[in-house]
C-alpha cells in the first residue's frame, strides 16, 4: 500500500496506484446541490484532493482517461450525464502572497489570475476559436476574453477556487493592524478582491460560467463580499456533505486491516484504538450520523506505519502546527483564555446558541469577541468540533480528539509557566512520576509558583478545577501518553488518567490515575502560614483532610479498576489527590 500523504494530485494518486478512499460516489449530490456551491473544511483537511477530483472527472480534455481514471470508482460504474462535459479552469488563491504593499498584493492576484488563463488556453488550445487576449496587470480584462471565447464553442465552463479565503486568514494570524487596511482596500468598496468575485457572480449570469465551487476554511470573507458575490449556496453544515472530506471509522480500520497483512509487529486493533484517540471526532453537521478523522493525521499515522512498522513518534504532524496560531490568537481575546479552559474542562462545555455563520473581518479585528463568536472561529479552524444540542436547542462544540487537546494544552502552558526556575525543574519532576510512581517533585513545583501563577489569572475559577488544570497543563504528553482529562469510565469521570501509549510500552513509564479534591482554608481550619508551616504528613492526618483523601480514594480504585480491566493494565499507579487552598498539596498513593 502506498498512502498520498501531502498529495492532492487526483491524476497522480490514480496513476501510481496510491491508496484513495472514495468520494466520487457524491458527485451526483454535489450536481444536484447547487451550480455555485460554497464547501469550508479546517486546513489540511483534504479539500484541494476534492477539487482535483472534480477537476479531473468535468474537464472535456480527459474524457479519454476517464476509464484510466474513474473505472474503479464508485461513478465510474455509474457516471453523471456531466462527466468531461466543462472547460475547467482552477483558481488557488494560498498561491496569491498577502503581504507586501496593496499594489504589490493587487499585482500578485492579477498575476495568479492572468497565469490561470494563460494555463487554460494552453490547455484547450484546439478547443477555442482563437488565442485568448491576456492583458497583464488587467486580469478581469483576461477573464473576459476566456468568457468570450468559451461561448463561442458548445461547451461552457465550470470554475474551481481553493482557499478562497487565504487573505483574511493570513491578516487575523499576522499584523491585524496593517493587514485590517490592506484587506479593506482588496475588499470593500470597488476593491479588487470584491470585483474579482463580482465579475465570477456576472459570469454565471448567462456569460458561460455554468458551475463554480469554492473552498475555504471559515466565512470570514463571505460577509465582506456579499454584495459582490450573493449566489453561493453553503453546502458545509449540510449532512449528506459531513465525510466529503474526511474519514470515517470503518474506512480507517478497513486501512489497517489490509496494511497489517503486509506485515509489522503492530496490532490493527489497537492501532485503531491509538487513532480513534488522538484522530478521531469531527463532526460538521448537526444531523450526522458519526464523527471523522482527521484525514492528514490519519495518512501521516498511516504512512509511518507502512514505512517503519511503528506508530510516528510524534502524534502530531507538525505540518499542522499552524493551527497553533489560531489558538494564541483566541487565547489573546478578551476572555479567550477562558474559552480555553472551558473547552479543556471536560467534554461538551462550549455551549453557544448557533454558530456564528458569516462574520467580516472588520468583526474580527474590532468588535467585541463574545464566547459564540470565539467558538465558531474555533469550529472553522477545526480545533473545536459540533457535539450536538441541548435540550433548549443550542450548539455544543466540544475539542474533537487529543491531538486537538494537545495544541489547547501546549498554548496554556506556555501562557502560565513562568520561565524560571519552575519550567526548567518540570522534566525531571514529570520523569520520577512516570517511572518510579514520585509525585513529591512535581507537588513541590506546582506549590512553589504554579498556584500562584494560575489563581492571578483575571477570572474565577471552581477551585477543584484550578488543582486539575495545575496536573493537566504539566503533564500533558503524547510522547508516551494518552493524557486524557475526565476520562469516561463505567461509574463516573477520572479526573486526569495518563495511559501509556501501544507502542511506548518498552519504555519504562507507569500509567498514571489522578483524583482530585479541594479543601478551602476555612473548611481545614488552618491559616494559610499554618498549612505551609506542617508537613505533608500532619497535614493528612487532619480529620477534614483524611474524609477528603477517603473520598478522593474511593473514587480512583473504581476508577482504576474499570481502567485495568478495558486497557489491561498492570502497572496502574493511582493518587488521591486533595489541595489545601492554592497552598499545598498532599495526596495518597493507592
Amino acid at each position: 500500500m502506498k498512502f498520498p500523504y501531502g498529495l492532492s494530485d487526483f491524476g497522480t494518486l490514480i496513476g501510481e496506484g496510491y491508496w484513495y478512499q472514495d468520494r466520487s460516489d457524491r458527485l451526483a449530490a454535489i450536481e444536484e446541490a447547487g451550480r455555485q456551491l460554497i464547501f469550508l473544511r479546517p486546513r489540511r483537511f483534504g479539500k484541494s484532493l476534492l477539487l482535483s477530483m472534480l477537476e479531473h472527472y468535468y474537464d472535456l480534455n480527459r474524457a479519454g482517461q476517464f476509464q484510466a481514471l474513474f473505472g474503479g470508482l464508485a461513478v465510474g460504474r455509474k457516471p453523471t450525464p456531466l462527466r468531461n462535459a466543462y472547460f475547467v479552469m482552477k483558481w488557488d488563491f494560498s498561491l496569491v502572497p498577502a503581504h507586501g504593499e496593496i499594489a504589490d498584493i493587487e499585482a500578485a492576484l492579477h498575476q495568479h489570475l492572468n497565469d490561470c488563463v494563460s494555463d487554460f488556453a494552453q490547455r484547450y488550445c484546439d478547443r477555442l476559436p482563437g488565442p485568448i487576449a491576456i492583458q497583464e496587470g488587467n486580469a478581469l480584462s483576461s477573464w473576459r476574453a476566456v468568457l468570450t471565447a468559451v461561448s463561442q464553442t458548445p461547451h461552457k465552463l465550470y470554475l474551481l477556487i481553493d482557499e478562497y479565503d487565504n487573505f483574511a486568514n493570513e491578516v487575523l494570524m499576522a499584523d491585524r493592524d496593517g493587514g485590517r487596511e490592506r484587506y479593506q482596500t482588496l475588499l470593500y468598496g470597488e476593491g479588487l478582491l470584491k470585483t474579482v468575485f463580482k465579475a465570477v457572480k456576472a459570469a454565471a449570469g448567462g456569460m458561460g460560467l455554468d458551475r463554480v465551487f469554492i473552498t475555504g476554511v471559515s466565512p470570514v470573507v463571505l460577509s465582506d463580499m456579499t454584495s459582490g458575490y450573493n449566489v453561493g449556496k453553503n453546502i458545509y453544515l449540510e449532512a449528506d456533505f459531513n465525510d466529503l472530506c474526511g474519514f470515517t471509522e470503518a474506512e480507517v480500520g478497513a486501512a489497517l486491516a489490509q496494511l497489517a497483512v503486509e506485515g509489522g509487529g503492530w496490532s490493527a486493533a489497537e492501532a485503531l484504538a491509538t487513532m480513534r484517540t488522538f484522530y478521531n471526532g469531527y463532526c460538521f453537521s448537526e444531523d450526522a450520523a458519526e464523527t471523522l478523522y482527521n484525514p492528514t493525521l490519519s495518512l501521516y499515522f498511516l504512512d509511518a506505519l507502512r514505512r517503519r512498522g511503528r506508530y510516528p513518534r510524534q502524534m502530531l504532524d507538525e505540518n499542522l502546527a499552524m493551527d497553533r496560531g489560531k489558538l494564541i490568537y483566541i487565547a489573546g481575546l478578551p476572555h479567550g483564555e477562558a474559552l480555553l479552559i472551558a473547552a479543556l474542562s471536560g467534554d461538551d462545555r462550549v455551549v453557544i446558541p448557533q454558530l456564528a455563520g458569516r462574520f467580516g473581518v472588520a468583526d474580527v479585528l474590532a468588535a467585541v469577541k463574545d464566547e459564540p463568536f470565539m467558538a465558531s472561529l474555533l469550529y472553522f479552524f477545526g480545533v473545536l468540533t459540533l457535539a450536538g444540542l441541548t435540550s433548549f436547542n443550542e450548539c455544543v462544540l466540544r475539542i474533537p480528539n487529543l491531538v486537538a487537546r494537545g495544541l489547547y494544552v501546549e498554548r496554556l502552558r506556555e501562557r502560565w509557566l513562568p520561565p524560571t526556575g519552575l519550567d526548567r525543574a518540570l522534566a525531571p519532576a514529570i520523569r520520577r512520576l512516570g517511572q518510579q510512581g514520585d509525585l513529591a517533585p512535581l507537588a513541590d513545583l506546582i506549590e512553589q509558583g504554579y498556584f500562584r501563577v494560575l489563581s492571578n489569572r483575571d477570572y474565577r475559577w471552581t477551585n477543584e478545577l484550578l488543582v486539575k488544570f495545575a496536573f493537566l497543563t504539566l503533564l500533558f504528553d503524547d510522547r508516551l501518553y494518552m493524557v486524557v482529562s475526565e476520562l469516561e469510565t463505567d461509574r463516573g469521570y477520572a479526573d486526569l488518567a495518563l495511559i501509556v501509549r501501544p507502542d511506548m510500552r518498552r519504555f519504562e513509564a507507569l500509567d498514571l490515575l489522578l483524583e482530585f479534591k479541594y479543601l478551602g482554608l476555612k473548611e481545614s481550619g488552618l491559616t494559610g502560614e499554618q498549612v505551609r508551616n506542617q508537613s505533608r504528613e500532619a497535614l493528612a492526618a487532619r480529620p477534614e483532610v483524611a474524609a477528603k483523601l477517603d473520598e478522593a480514594a474511593a473514587q480512583a480504585a473504581d476508577y482504576g479498576a474499570t481502567l485495568r480491566k478495558r486497557h489491561g493494565l498492570k502497572e496502574l499507579r493511582a493518587f488521591a489527590v486533595v489541595a489545601l487552598g492554592v497552598e499545598r498539596l498532599v495526596w495518597r498513593a493507592l
